[in-house]
């Protein structure tokens, strides 16, 4: 296998990281909760993804904006109700709460729905090969690879250009402060949540084809989602970016020349970085 398609593998499966981790990332940072119940918004995603294409017939850009309105609608419900009466608990509690959460998401589905995996039935335009002149490659790998990139330019500029991003950013840096100037924090908790959990599902049914997909998702991939925030930075658009990147192409080559315990050089390298950079790679001091 040449260095260009291990590249293109692992770019590909680094953008569904990044999918899936970025809402991860900024609901954390601007929250300071740790919420790892993310990963069971990502796997309801992709279940409603996946059965509405199956079930209904709905076009596969349709069943993404699906699963986003889905998820982000649950998310505000959990949010409301449960979410934000632990905002101000301690770390044991949040953590005891949302992993809880996840082994009511996993058991859900699996007495609803069944202990085997889901697939995304891909439009006939997303399969096959694309030549690219000096190299034929998958398609949806290519086209993961594009949805990735414009996401994270909507997001940058989403982030960086705009009052509500301007808001967030003033509420990650200082929550205190940024409630002091007006800012409704709770709402913008809540809608960022929202965002967040809906970003998470759409990377969940992206990432059905890389990932698999079944009531196990939320555990099996949990560690990789937290890697990929610790590594960027809370809050850091981009840094979540080039960190799943990374993540995603280091995990490819390890796959493929060590595939026998081969992971355990992630949890290292992250370990010794956050060791030498708590903050992460692109994170502030102090964040």
């Amino acid at each position: 296998m040449d260095l260009i398609t291990i590249l293109l593998g692992g770019l590909a499966s680094g953008m569904v990281l990044f999918i899936v981790s970025v809402g991860l990332s900024v609901t954390m940072g601007l929250m300071g909760f740790v919420n790892l119940a993310h990963g069971g918004f990502a796997m309801l995603g992709g279940y409603v993804i996946a059965l509405s294409m199956q079930h209904w017939g709905l076009p596969f850009g349709w069943a993404l904006l699906l699963g986003f309105i889905a998820i982000a609608a649950l998310s505000v419900v959990l949010e409301r109700l449960f979410y934000s009466r632990l905002y101000r608990a301690g770390e044991l509690d949040q953590v005891l709460f949302t992993i809880g959460l996840v082994f009511v998401m996993t058991a859900s589905v699996t007495l609803g729905i069944g202990p085997t995996s889901q697939s995304v039935v891909l439009p006939d335009w997303l399969k096959g090969q694309t030549d690219l002149g000096f190299i034929q490659y998958r398609t949806y790998s290519l086209a993961l690879i594009a949805a990735g990139s414009l996401l994270v330019l909507a997001l940058w500029l989403g982030f960086e250009r705009t009052r509500f991003g301007a808001r967030i950013r003033a509420a990650v840096d200082n929550r205190r402060m940024a409630s002091s100037l007006g800012v409704d924090v709770g709402r913008l908790f809540t809608v960022t949540f929202a965002i967040g959990s809906g970003l998470a599902a759409v990377g969940g049914g992206l990432g059905a084809e890389i990932l698999g997909l079944d009531p196990n998702y939320p555990l099996r991939y949990l560690v990789y989602f937290l890697i990929v925030v610790s590594v960027g930075g809370l809050g850091r658009v981009t840094g979540v970016f080039f960190a799943a990147l990374l993540i995603g192409v280091l995990d490819f080559v390890l796959k493929i020349y060590f595939p026998k315990g081969g992971t355990i050089f992630i949890y290292a390298l992250t370990l010794m970085l956050l060791l030498a950079r708590p903050q992460g790679l692109f994170g502030k001091k102090g964040s």
